[in-house]
């Protein structure tokens, strides 16, 4: 069953350069990934700053390894340090 995944981010507007230079890495390393369906990164057209990875993944055992994933790490530890709040995730299976 395929796991769809929406993680809310919001970085400090005087990073937002470098927030998106971190996600450019981690979206083009992460589409490589098998069994990554889609890996979108959307900028909120309202609040600056705030930004949200659309993910599907065919399974969950593939977004479990893609969380063991040396650019996801490295990703979420240079990004600790602009976050303005914690990363929000949600995680679901499709329904209808």
């Amino acid at each position: 069953m395929n796991l769809h995944i929406v993680a809310l981010f919001k970085f400090n507007e005087s990073d937002l350069m470098e927030a998106v230079e971190l996600f450019q890495n981690l979206v083009k390393e992460t589409r490589k990934e098998e069994g990554c369906l889609q890996y979108d990164l959307i900028e909120d057209k309202d609040n600056k700053g705030t930004f949200f990875l659309i993910e599907l993944w065919e399974t969950v055992e593939h977004h479990n390894r893609h969380n063991g994933q040396d650019h996801l790490l490295n990703f979420r530890r240079d990004a600790a340090r602009i976050l303005e709040s914690s990363i929000q995730v949600y995680k679901g299976f499709r329904i209808y």
